[in-house]
């Protein structure tokens, strides 16, 4: 049995009762998620309102990412040493007070690039320790044959709440104020954190820490272990490899479409739910990929399919062909997600999930950085559409990577 097979013979699993522990997690994920994606979608708008200057405006994408390789590791390290119901909804709790700080200063005129970067990068540092807690929270929530379609579950329902709910609504908050879409994602963050506060887990069997354990020590355990594991290792590998692209086209996307394409505002959202229904449609779909193909072969596959999409992306200057461009991109995105979220749960030690999962995401959301801020240079330099084809050459870079797991 090769790899692939190996890891994916037990891929369809089952589904994961509503009532209970699992549903109030859902709930709260999906609510967060909409006010994310409110945010998401009208910064790029108020910094593209604040400056012309494509690298600045990567820039507030770059800070978003900047603090997972600051504070990720140690992030996993205190998740798996504290109570992880307990730090989601603080976390939660304080990033609501955040937001309703900076709603409050966009609506009094005071917004600037300065303090978006400032923003980026405070919220991405609260949520390295939100969501190592969470990837090593739902474990205890549902059945280990159940975890592929938690997965999907979570993802899909927050993709819907992104893609359908949030992304369509901004236009109209916007009427409202520009402030109300900042406003908006206060409050769910304050109703996500009520939701997980009501949350009872069990909390995973620890073995007892030993005499003079650091951190430090800690989080070397969860990156030796990580290491070791062939699998995840090579996961990891092409995940950064398609952050470092994916982050350079998330960059510049709005400028993408309201510059390249000149289809404005209305085309930006138009674009955003195109991949936000994709996402949906992937979720809906990744059981029967991964019970066909195994979990393995789900991600090459998912990879191979959106090489090929991105360079439709950044050759054809139409806004309906970037549309079923992203549509299609947010299916196979989806399948990828799930498939390595499953897979580092399933594979990792449960008392070392979190310093497991921040090794993971901190060594595959390494290049994001760089890859936003190359975004915006080579938006500057070579045109607004040359980020899609950027990307499209890391992620042919990343398929390569995987083809050893596969054989």
């Amino acid at each position: 049995m090769t790899t692939a097979e190996a890891v994916g013979a037990d891929a369809r699993g089952g589904a994961p009762a509503w009532r209970g522990g699992f549903g109030r997690l859902w709930s709260a994920a999906v609510v967060s998620r909409c006010g994310d994606s409110l945010r998401a979608a009208a910064m790029p708008l108020l910094a593209a309102s604040l400056t012309d200057d494509p690298l600045l405006i990567a820039s507030v994408t770059a800070c978003g990412y900047l603090p997972w390789l600051l504070f990720g590791l140690l992030g996993g390290a205190v998740a798996d040493r504290v109570d992880q119901r307990r730090a989601m909804w603080t976390v939660d709790l304080l990033r609501s007070l955040l937001m309703a700080a900076f709603a409050a200063a966009v609506a009094l005129g005071h917004a600037s690039i300065a303090l978006l970067l400032a923003l980026a990068f405070v919220l991405t540092t609260l949520q390295t320790l939100f969501d190592n807690a969470a990837t090593a929270l739902l474990p205890s929530l549902v059945k280990p044959h159940e975890l592929g379609s938690a997965n999907a579950r979570l993802m899909t329902g927050q993709q819907i709440a992104g893609g359908f709910v949030a992304t369509p609504l901004v236009p109209a908050l916007l009427l409202v104020g520009v402030a109300a879409p900042y406003a908006a994602d206060a409050a769910t963050y304050a109703l996500a954190a009520l939701l997980v506060f009501s949350l009872r887990a069990a909390a995973p069997e620890r073995a007892p820490r030993k005499t003079g354990s650091t951190l430090r020590g800690e989080i070397a355990d969860g990156i030796r272990v990580l290491a070791a594991d062939r699998v995840l290792r090579g996961l990891c590998l092409a995940t950064m490899l398609c952050n470092i692209g994916m982050s350079a086209l998330i960059a510049t996307l709005v400028l993408h479409v309201t510059g390249w394409l000149h289809a404005g505002n209305a085309g930006y959202a138009l674009v955003i739910a195109a991949y936000g229904a994709g996402s949906v449609a992937g979720g809906l779909l990744t059981g029967r990929v991964t019970a066909r193909t195994g979990r393995v072969r789900s991600v090459f596959l998912a990879g191979a399919v959106q090489i090929g999409v991105l360079v439709v992306l950044g050759t054809v200057r139409q806004l309906w062909a970037a549309t079923a461009a992203l549509l299609v991109f947010g299916v196979a995105g989806m399948v990828w997600n799930v498939s390595q979220r499953t897979l580092m749960q399933e594979r990792a030690p449960a008392d070392m999930l979190g310093r497991i999962s921040s090794a993971y995401r901190t060594l595959a959301v390494g290049g994001a950085p760089l890859g936003a801020l190359l975004g915006g240079a080579v938006a500057a330099g070579w045109g607004l559409n040359s980020p899609a084809l950027l990307a499209a050459g890391f992620f042919v870079l990343a398929v390569a990577s995987l083809s050893s797991l596969i054989n």
